[in-house]
């Protein structure tokens, strides 16, 4: 028998059970439409986050307050200092740390913001110097930046994110307005340029002002919750790191480099521990995909089994006028397959649409291979749990298969 009556006989025997074959072949199609939407969930979120922490600057330090990674204080400590702006003006000095080209002090809050009517809760509200709008690598699209004079005089203005603009001032332009922000009016100077990310935390919901302005109407003049340097290179950064350490270990008293009360993170580091993060929640999608495609050719196995039970007499008649067992074996192998290769191919076109939606807020990044992988896996899978029923099909003795009822 050529190759063409086989798969014209495969295809007969589709036809003739026209809702199993379309159920079988939809248990194929979940399986690989899984692996592609999937594995493209986990490369968009890696994405998204290696974006997100590149906007923040290649060359841009974070001090936090707290114990370092693997260290803890000594048991002589008794206070842990927290972060203060003389902290900040002590990093600023160029002479114990050359290889620093700004400082931004930070606090940080929340508040509601008030306009014509509209309320809109800011999830993000900071106190900072000018310096910060470099060293976080936030440009304005309308207006300007407030400035030092503006720190100095501890003015009542603010920049604001594109999400807070919208929110708070619809479709007016909402440079040189006031809106109320904790019962504080501020007038808002500039917008900034949209972000974008996933996450809980809108970085576009976000209300910038002057340091003292944020500390006298909402966080009072103690301690700040982190600082934010900018190293003068990309290059720089690690003799930055260096510098923030020995200046603040100089400033807490701190003797021991294995009992700091504070930690200093790169966006290197950030990136890399991101990356194996996303590497091992990428892998663990695939494998809960993957056994999809399982379930898909146990499926197969299932089907195909039911069919020979079927046509067990047809065999026998098949099998009696002459017919070798390698036609049985092929025309069986080739239902199987026929199976995966059209539920594959819908899988695969599935899965490329689905991936074009925003799925639980992350933009998937299809992965080529795992389009290719997952539709040879499926017509692999075909073949493998095809074998067993076509197998047992082509061994049937023809007596046995002419008795059957």
């Amino acid at each position: 028998m050529s190759p063409f009556q086989t798969l014209r006989f495969a295809f007969g025997g589709l036809a003739a059970n026209k809702v199993r074959s379309a159920l079988t072949m939809l248990g194929v199609l979940i399986g690989v439409a899984a692996v592609i939407v999937l594995l493209a969930v986990g490369n968009g979120s890696s994405q998204a986050v290696k974006d997100s922490i590149e906007k923040l600057g290649t060359n841009a330090l974070t001090v936090s307050s707290g114990g370092g990674f693997g260290g803890s204080r000594s048991s002589g400590a008794t206070v842990t200092k927290p972060l203060t702006v003389d902290d900040a003006r002590a990093l600023a000095d160029p002479a114990p740390a050359p290889h620093i080209e700004s400082v931004a002090p930070e606090t940080t809050t929340s508040q509601t913001a008030l306009y014509e009517g509209t309320s809109h809760a800011v999830s993000q509200v900071v106190g900072t110097y000018p310096a910060y709008f470099k060293a976080s690598n936030s440009k304005v699209t309308k207006g300007d930046y407030f400035s030092s004079d503006d720190v100095l005089g501890s003015r009542k203005v603010a920049v604001i994110g594109s999400t807070t603009a919208t929110d708070v001032f619809g479709t007016d332009d909402p440079v040189g307005k006031k809106m109320t922000l904790g019962g504080t009016p501020f007038t808002v100077v500039g917008v900034l340029a949209t972000k974008g990310g996933t996450g809980f935390q809108d970085p576009d919901d976000v209300v910038i002002a002057p340091l003292p302005t944020v500390q006298n109407a909402f966080t009072g003049f103690g301690s700040i919750g982190q600082i934010l340097v900018e190293a003068k290179s990309a290059d720089a950064t690690s003799q930055a790191q260096n510098e923030i350490t020995t200046v603040l270990m100089g400033r807490h008293g701190i003797k021991d480099p294995n009992a700091l009360d504070f930690r200093v993170s790169s966006q290197a580091s950030l990136l890399t521990t991101q990356a194996d993060t996303n590497k091992t929640f990428t892998v663990l999608l695939g494998a809960v995909a993957a056994i999809s495609l399982l379930v898909g050719g146990i499926g197969i196995t299932n089907i195909m089994l039911v069919t020979v039970t079927e046509r067990t007499r047809e065999i026998g008649i098949r099998k009696a006028i002459g017919a070798p067992r390698g036609v049985i074996l092929g025309q069986f192998l080739a239902e199987s397959t026929l199976l995966s290769l059209i539920g594959g191919g819908l899988g695969v076109a599935a899965g490329l649409i689905g991936s074009h939606f925003t799925i639980v807020g992350i933009k998937p990044v299809i992965i080529p291979e795992s389009v290719v992988g997952a539709f040879a896996i499926a017509v692999a899978i075909g073949l493998f749990f095809g074998g067993y029923p076509a197998n047992r099909a082509a061994s049937l003795r023809p007596i046995e298969a002419l008795r059957h009822e």
